[in-house]
């Protein structure tokens, strides 16, 4: 059979890997001021562009999709004709791919920065981005289904199998989260609330985590450490193994982030089970991963691209590991809403993810530019630096973990809270935080070495912009093979195959959540939001509040003396988004309008909060928010909100929306009032009045209040 000769276009993956290394540095950039102004609240600038509650989600989507989603691409742009022996099927799609994501982080990064967000971890985007995103995926999707197809090779490699489970599985996820009803161009409620809300929300989150961080990273690690290594693949028979028993079993375990909370026993239970078996399949890869370099361990020692792979692979076992022992309710009730949590996800995020991206751009940017990397200290500087950094970042954190879980649960031998101010906590740990961000700049120092290197090694040569291949025309395989060999010769089939598998879980857990209404008893006291107070939660959720407070009180002995009474699933039968929130930098806020609990505070308290937090007690870390006190409040959308609230079935009167604005103002006007007769000078129509109007409506619904 004669060979067919053919062309690697390498410039999208140069373009992808240019995106990159840009994202990394502004993402890991907004990280570092963030970790900062966790102890210096001055670094919030008393601006709201610049406040923790809109850095935080920058830095997340900046990280998650901007540098990882970047890495991903250039990954597959890179392996993928390699792979199947062939160029990509359509460079106008290649190109659109690019383009059209690189807008998409733009957007984000504009959307968030003005406080446009839906609040939903990892899904924070707007719905015109989200469809944006569907667009975006599609076209990728359809050119690497058409390589697939005039592929040259009679198989698929491994690699490309988790590329297939990324690119189908997102999607799902990416569509059954993101369904919303529309207000206005920048604002829209999601279709699900409460319970049904925060499943559907966490079975996302966590699978994003599964199918975007770790599936994807997966396929670049099948490629390109065999690579750098210069050694097959360990074990064919464990990668397949691996991969199955990984994309059946993750879909799965979403539920473990919901433990303790209103969700169901039932699915908190499944949840804990498929996040336990979810060690055997990791712990798998991992496996194959590091003995794939065996034979290589010589050239560790000098290698930086090597190296970097060692830790990143270790990295995803340990994280891996770590997250099933997270999931097992006795330690999830020490660990969740706490530091910890931040500590593990890092340990994913820096080292796993971080690492092999930076051994990926050290290995391909020499044979990009056809010459030798710069300069191999530089880069065995950068290793250090990173591995380094990501001990100081997450240890201090663990510890921080232990110490709020431990002083939330101390009681005194008269049955008193041992620490019934939450600032007690805060203050505590602050130390840590000092650390942590140590850490974070010796890894942000570590990426600023390898941007200069990777810049000085592409000046030394020249971009290879194709390069040349040969091939047989793909062969046709009569003898007998094996079941998994045969599908690997039918990338359609395998595609339908993978969806069948991440679908089944996501359909037996689904369906009862949604179709028996058992699951979420309802309480007769629990009422809708007066228009004001749902203005006023819209604030709370443009201005991040939920990334430093939670809303679910646990059934826990320490947190109902602290907080009041536990959390029902019916409370949050009209909570379009869900707000439980998954870490407590300061107290939760369930029962925070209830006037017989502890921590009830009157409407003059959240006023002089809002305006500078320091004032009302100086150790506190929170950032002022003066924007609230001197800005109008726009209720320009109002009547439509209602509107979009009752389609959604929330059982307003027919009609309300032609009132929903007077019963505001005439709401606004009583807590003005009652502010400017405790001596505060304020209009009725600026938006801390509707911050306190939902501030002070939270928990009310249960309780009957005595004065």
């Amino acid at each position: 059979m004669g060979l067919e000769k053919f062309t690697y276009d390498n410039r999208l993956a140069k373009h992808f890997a240019t995106a990159t290394i840009l994202w990394g540095v502004v993402g890991m950039l907004v990280g570092l001021l963030a970790a900062l102004q966790l102890f210096l609240p001055e670094l919030n600038f008393n601006f709201s562009m610049t406040s923790f509650g809109r850095l935080r989600p920058l830095h997340t989507n900046a990280v998650v999709f901007a540098f990882v989603g970047n890495g991903i691409f250039t990954a597959i742009y890179y392996s993928v004709p390699r792979l199947l022996k062939t160029p990509m099927y359509s460079p106008l799609l290649g190109k659109l791919h690019f383009w059209g994501w690189q807008t998409i982080i733009l957007l984000a990064a504009v959307t968030l920065l003005l406080g446009i967000t839906s609040s939903k971890e990892y899904a924070e985007l707007e719905w015109p981005i989200d469809i944006l995103i569907t667009i975006v995926w599609v076209i990728f999707g359809w050119n690497l289904i058409g390589t697939l197809i005039k592929r040259r090779t009679s198989h698929i490699y491994v690699a490309i199998w988790f590329y297939i489970a990324t690119l189908v599985t997102v999607a799902v996820l990416h569509i059954i989260n993101s369904l919303a009803i529309p207000v206005s161009l920048t604002k829209a409620y999601p279709i699900y609330a409460g319970v049904q809300d925060a499943f559907v929300q966490w079975w996302y989150g966590h699978n994003a985590v599964a199918f975007f961080l770790t599936t994807s990273y997966l396929g670049l690690m099948y490629y390109f450490v065999p690579k750098a290594a210069n050694r097959p693949v360990y074990s064919y028979k464990l990668s397949i193994i691996h991969f199955w028993s990984l994309i059946f079993l993750y879909i799965w375990a979403g539920p473990h982030h919901l433990l303790y909370s209103s969700t169901p026993d039932w699915a908190q239970a499944l949840g804990v089970v498929f996040s336990v078996m979810l060690i055997a399949p990791s712990w798998g890869g991992m496996i194959n991963g590091l003995l794939t370099m065996r034979g290589a361990w010589d050239r560790v020692r000098q290698d930086p691209v090597l190296k970097m792979f060692v830790v990143g692979i270790t990295a995803y076992g340990m994280s891996t590991f770590e997250g099933p022992m997270l999931s097992l309710k006795s330690v999830n009730a020490i660990s969740h809403y706490t530091d910890w949590t931040i500590a593990h996800v890092h340990i994913g995020a820096m080292g796993w993810n971080g690492m092999l991206t930076f051994g990926m751009l050290y290995w391909l940017f020499p044979r990009l530019f056809n010459t030798k990397l710069f300069s191999t200290p530089l880069a065995n500087a950068h290793f250090w630096l990173s591995t380094l950094g990501i001990l100081f970042y997450a240890i201090p954190l663990y510890f921080a973990g232990f110490t709020q879980s431990l002083m939330w649960k101390e009681f005194t031998a008269d049955g008193f809270l041992a620490y019934p101010n939450f600032l007690d906590t805060v203050t505590q740990i602050l130390p840590m935080y000092y650390i942590r961000a140590f850490g974070g700049t010796m890894y942000f120092v570590g990426v600023i070495l390898m941007v200069y290197n990777l810049v000085k090694t592409a000046k030394s040569g020249k971009f290879v912009a194709t390069e040349e291949d040969e091939a047989p025309a793909r062969e046709v395989h009569h003898k007998k093979e094996g079941f998994h060999r045969r599908i690997e010769g039918k990338p359609i089939t395998f595609t339908i195959l993978s969806l069948i598998a991440i679908l089944i879980g996501t359909l037996i857990e689904f369906v009862p959540l949604f179709v028996v209404k058992s699951n979420i008893p309802t309480i007769s006291s629990v009422k809708p939001y007066t228009p004001l107070e749902l203005e006023g939660r819209d604030i709370y959720v443009r201005e991040g509040c939920y990334t430093c407070h939670s809303q679910m009180i646990r059934p826990f002995r320490s947190e109902t003396e602290r907080y009041g009474e536990y959390t029902k699933a019916g409370e949050h039968v009209y909570d379009y988004p869900f707000q439980w929130g998954s870490k407590r930098t300061g107290p939760d806020l369930a029962r925070e309008g209830v006037k017989t609990t502890r921590n009830y505070k009157p409407d003059a308290w959240h006023y002089n909060h809002m305006l500078d937090p320091q004032k009302m007690n100086e150790q506190s870390i929170m950032p002022p928010y003066p924007w609230l006190i001197h800005d109008d409040l726009d209720i320009s959308l109002t009547a439509k909100k209602i509107i979009a609230m009752q389609k959604l079935g929330v059982p307003y009167p027919e009609g309300y929306a032609d009132q929903a604005v007077a019963d505001l103002q005439k709401q606004a006007h009583e807590i003005a009032e009652g502010l400017r007769a405790s001596g505060i000078q304020v209009e009725d129509t600026k938006e801390i009045i509707a911050m306190i109007a939902y501030l002070q409506r939270l928990g009310t619904d249960i309780y009957t209040e005595k004065e």
